[in-house]
């Protein structure tokens, strides 16, 4: 085991799985409370080609959402558009320009986006 490395208990036989920051059992985890709240309400969708070589993507920001639930509706966005994606720190990537379509699912899903750049 190295000097100064992360050595906190992640696993309990009475209460399973423990969050590695809050030392809580992941049930009553407070981090995961703290990451719902991190979305400011406002669901932004936009189009993105900067450090792409030129090939545009679609991106989701701003969802209330914990990261599983995130990854759920990831997933249900990219089947909707038929094409691949990725969520990466909070933001849903989707490949290619389908602003409307991933807009129309997330209306369709109860949330209400807002188109942002040009």
């Amino acid at each position: 085991m190295k000097n100064g490395s992360n050595s906190g208990l992640v696993y309990s036989t009475e209460s399973g799985r423990m969050c590695p920051d809050c030392r809580q059992p992941l049930a009553q985890c407070a981090c995961k409370a703290r990451a719902v709240s991190a979305g400011d309400g406002v669901v932004r969708v936009s189009r993105q080609t900067k450090g792409r070589g030129g090939k545009s993507v679609t991106l989701v920001k701003g969802l209330a959402l914990d990261a599983a639930a995130l990854a759920l509706l990831g997933k249900q966005l990219r089947t909707a558009c038929g094409s691949g994606g990725t969520v990466k720190d909070g933001v849903i990537e989707v490949q290619g320009d389908h602003c409307d379509l991933v807009m129309a699912a997330l209306e369709k899903l109860g949330h209400h986006p807002k188109r942002a750049g040009g």
